[in-house]
């Protein structure tokens, strides 16, 4: 504890200082702008779809009904509502990431044992950065930190595949029914591969310069941020994140739109139907070499449904896409050996369509 100098004890006895009420003050600044924007926001949020009626109705002039005027309000409603939704939601874990950086995230799972460990690192892949960029170093901390294998794919699942940007374009676009439902699947099935591939003990299928590496998961020192800091990491994260999805955003709607006004009822369900037994591993094949994000394919994923295609069919289409993608494998070869990837791609496959199957049969 540092001494306190004359110039301190004489301003400590002359009465009430302003200093310390200047972070109250700012608590209630921030506290009063915070809610003066979440109200702004819902209230314009309401009004989204008669302003997109109103705008492609009576100032575009199109026709309510026809294939092009459909077509059109749908982009104009849906593509201001997600990245509403996607901006509020990011922001808020943003903050909550502030909490849970990758190095806590590894330092929290590391001497945990498999089980315990596959849930935990599935439910922290929720809330923690991640893109296929950072697999190679995420992988790398994990293992020479002590995780083992299985909880480390728990999280290379988890992270790429149940993160905010799908749940909020699936609770924004399909309800809440449809988000829980690919929330808790997804989690299930990043547990249940993750655990898989632990039993299978394939840690010799990790290239030996990855397992000669210093473990050195020495001490990572927590981070003690203020609020207004972590705001800050709010604020980047809508800056970082929004900011690189927006142009798929808009792309996956247009998509969709085209998908919702021109495409006829019911096609779907002729090569994407619940009664077609080939529809779901057909798409996880087509979904494994796309290259694309929630951002993308969730618009693309609403119009599908739309016209007849099965819950369960689609579903497995995303998980693949998302999931499974052909860039992060080729990323993820830099530190396996393809035996090991070839497992990972085949129990999450075999996972997702597991997933798939079940829900054409119950919904």
């Amino acid at each position: 504890m540092q001494p306190i100098t004359p110039i301190q004890q004489h301003n400590q006895g002359s009465g009430p200082q302003p200093e310390p009420a200047l972070p109250t003050l700012l608590k209630v600044k921030y506290t009063l702008i915070g809610l003066a924007g979440v109200g702004l926001w819902f209230a314009l949020y309401r009004q989204l779809h008669a302003m997109a009626e109103y705008l492609v109705f009576s100032l575009l002039g199109m026709k309510a009904g026809s294939h092009l005027g459909e077509a059109v309000l749908f982009f104009f409603y849906d593509t201001p509502k997600v990245l509403m939704l996607l901006t509020l939601i990011v922001f808020a874990v943003g903050v909550l990431r502030s909490f849970f950086t990758p190095e806590r995230t590894r330092k929290i799972l590391a001497g945990k044992r498999e089980s315990v460990g596959n849930v935990l690192a599935a439910l922290l892949g929720i809330v923690t950065p991640f893109c296929s960029c950072s697999a190679v170093p995420l992988f790398i901390g994990f293992v020479t930190a002590g995780v083992p294998l299985g909880v480390t794919f728990s999280f290379l699942i988890s992270a790429p595949m149940v993160n905010e940007v799908a749940l909020v374009l699936l609770y924004g676009l399909l309800g809440w029914k449809v988000a829980a439902i690919y929330l808790s699947t997804g989690l299930l099935i990043a547990i249940f591969a993750g655990w898989t591939i632990g039993r299978l003990k394939m840690e010799d299928s990790i290239e030996d310069w990855v397992r000669e590496l210093d473990g050195n998961a020495a001490n990572i020192p927590d981070q003690n941020l203020t609020w207004v800091e972590r705001f800050g990491h709010g604020k980047t994260a809508v800056r970082d994140i929004v900011g690189k999805v927006w142009i798929y955003v808009v792309a996956g709607i247009a998509v969709g739109a085209g998908i919702h006004g021109f495409v006829p009822e019911g096609f779907m369900a002729s090569i994407m139907g619940k009664d077609v037994w080939w529809s779901v591993p057909t798409a996880v094949l087509i979904g494994i070499p796309m290259y694309s994000n929630a951002a993308g394919i969730v618009p693309v994923v609403q119009a599908l449904l739309g016209k007849g295609a099965a819950l369960g069919t689609v579903l497995a289409f995303m998980m693949s896409v998302i999931a499974l993608s052909f860039p992060e494998m080729v990323i993820l070869r830099k530190v396996l050996k393809p035996r090991l990837i070839a497992v990972f791609i085949g129990v999450v496959g075999a996972g997702i369509m597991l997933v798939g199957y079940l829900f054409n049969i119950i919904i």
